[in-house]
């Protein structure tokens, strides 16, 4: 909790400073910062990387470690733009092109390329020109570069409100059938108007914006369809299932004289009580993914809490990243705490090596999958590919707070770990399996227990994939809030229920099938995320492609460690419970 009351002060100090105002003719900086195909989001480059009017030197604007996240990359514009002044058809430049670049420009305008520039923090974004597509036959294809910005400006005061900007106010230029080198006159105008609007609520217009559709309806049928299965669940649980351990109890705890003639029959989870609690093989490994996914589980719900109190604003860039990092490198205390704790709780010895083994359970994944994507950016000239200077910040932010955090976690978790406690002796030699039929194999298991968390979520998740990786800006948190806890109920609920019917089996290895079971739900993720891609999405393209699917690998495996640590910890107090209150010899 210190850590999100933390990063809430970091967020409300960054917007405090970043308020800007300014003096009547004061001379407003208008910023260039990216481009890229309207159906690739994550596909971006720098603005001058198109034959477009630039400044003879250009400057940079330094940027937050959230914008470079975000692939910004702003630069002075040779926009002259003084406050409250209008402008009608001022000349920008005169761009002469050669036969490549207009060429460059033709395939940047097919693909439906649209520019976004930064003008006190507000986004203006635009399309750099036109495709007229006519009928079948006879068919025409018309490619228009548009040359005229036209932007309209509000202010309240001496602080600007909001930006936007207009292409079709003038005459394209077409790029059909022309001779190189092509002469290309950009001019622009600028249009001032007053406005009432206060400035902290700026950030309403721009969830109002038409560029970018956005999803604000509240998303009755997921609430629906999960409430549903979360009451049936629910119900499975608490009432089938402790009518059938009411049954159990009574049944295992007759006195001697009324179960003579039942010992011989016997069978059941009561049988396996000196085999239930034998610790399993890779304990270290198991422990390592507890404490994963409860730092995961503190960082989600970390995230949620802090915009359903309104900490990202959607007119600063790259602050919902800037906050996932923060909360991150916090939170790895969580990580460490937990894996030791739990580590030295069931035996374990070599701490150190588990505490290591816990700081590389994502940290290498990540590094991997990063390194891949980044690589296809930096040969993409993407301004998706981070910055060298950014790649040793967040080294370094790794290496003085995440896994120092982690080694201090590990250490209290260590010092400050009991003895396991549990209810039942453990034999030394193991009691032998009996064989099961296909419907309780750990693969019917995993099916079972993958794909009910993720049906619960399903209808929710093409919105969450639509604001991920689409246009949407997602703004119902408090929705999500309560999905995220039916995910979670969900996933517990079902867990209890296999955890049963495999004890009834008389196969006691529990731990790792608990894990796998609802971790499994990571699986169903990434098979939904195929059908996002291919049927629902207009992405395209190498980088795109790499992108997608590496980050959602990351998403899914993310999945995992969650819902495995919240099924094994249910799972854990479910048999805790059951043997406590079952009568031994």
């Amino acid at each position: 909790m210190a850590a999100l009351w933390y990063t809430v002060f970091l967020l409300a100090l960054i917007n405090f400073i970043n308020a800007s105002s300014y003096k009547d003719g004061e001379k407003v900086i208008l910023y260039v910062n990216k481009v890229g195909p309207y159906f690739n989001p994550h596909e971006t480059y720098h603005y001058y990387q198109l034959p477009v009017c630039r400044p003879e030197k250009v400057e940079h604007r330094s940027l937050t470690l959230g914008e470079i996240l975000d692939g910004d990359r702003m630069a002075v514009s040779n926009y002259d733009i003084n406050f409250k002044e209008n402008g009608q058809d001022k000349e920008l430049c005169t761009v002469k092109l050669s036969a490549e670049e207009i060429t460059q420009l033709r395939d940047a305008i097919e693909d439906l390329y649209y520019f976004e520039f930064i003008f006190d923090d507000l986004p203006i974004r635009g399309f750099i020109g036109h495709l007229e597509e006519g009928a079948f036959l006879p068919h025409t294809h018309k490619i228009y570069l548009w040359t005229h910005h036209h932007f309209y400006f509000e202010y309240n005061g001496n602080q600007v409100i909001s930006a936007n900007v207009s292409t079709r106010e003038h005459q394209p230029t077409s790029l059909d059938e022309v001779e190189a080198p092509l002469d290309v006159k950009f001019t622009y105008s600028v249009t001032w108007k007053e406005s009432n609007l206060e400035y902290k609520k700026r950030g309403s217009l721009l969830r109002d914006t038409n560029f970018f559709p956005r999803t604000l309806e509240i998303h009755w049928l997921s609430i629906i369809n999960s409430m549903v299965l979360v009451f049936l669940l629910i119900g499975f649980v608490v009432i089938i299932l402790m009518r059938v351990l009411k049954n159990d109890f009574a049944r295992y705890n007759m006195d001697d004289e009324e179960s003579e003639e039942l010992d011989s029959d016997d069978n059941g989870w009561k049988i396996i009580h000196t085999d239930v609690f034998r610790f399993p093989p890779q304990r270290g490994l198991l422990c390592a993914i507890l404490g994963a996914g409860c730092q995961f589980l503190a960082l989600a719900t970390g995230i949620i809490v802090m915009a359903l109190m309104g900490m990202f604003n959607v007119h600063r860039h790259g602050s919902m990243n800037t906050a996932a990092i923060l909360l991150y490198a916090l939170t790895c205390f969580v990580s460490g705490y937990v894996s030791a704790n739990f580590y030295r709780r069931i035996g374990g010895e070599n701490w150190v090596w588990n505490i290591i083994l816990t700081s590389c359970l994502f940290s290498v994944p990540f590094f991997f999958i990063w390194s891949v994507i980044n690589s296809v950016a930096w040969y993409h000239k993407s301004t998706q590919a981070l910055p060298f200077t950014t790649v040793l910040l967040l080294m370094i932010i790794w290496l003085l707070v995440g896994y120092p955090l982690t080694v201090i976690g590990g250490i209290f978790g260590k010092n400050w770990a009991i003895g396991f406690d549990a209810p039942c002796r453990t034999k030394n030699i193991p009691r032998e399996i009996p064989p099961v039929p296909w419907y309780r194999s750990a693969f019917v298991h995993m099916l079972i227990g993958g794909f009910l968390p993720f049906s619960a979520i399903s209808v929710e998740l093409y919105y969450i994939f639509a604001t991920l990786w689409g246009r949407e800006q997602y703004t119902l948190y408090g929705i999500l809030f309560v999905v995220f806890a039916i995910l979670l109920s969900v996933t517990a609920c079902i867990s209890v229920a296999l955890t049963y019917f495999q004890l009834s089996s008389e196969d006691y290895r529990w731990w790792w099938r608990s894990i796998f079971s609802a971790g499994s739900t990571g699986i169903f993720v990434f098979l939904y995320s195929l059908f996002y891609y291919y049927k629902r999405s207009n992405m395209s393209g190498t980088l795109q492609t790499v992108e997608f699917f590496g980050w959602t690998i990351l998403t899914c495996y993310i999945f995992f460690l969650m819902l495995g640590t919240v099924s094994f910890f249910a799972s854990l107090k479910f048999i805790r419970y059951i043997y406590v209150n079952l009568k031994m010899d």
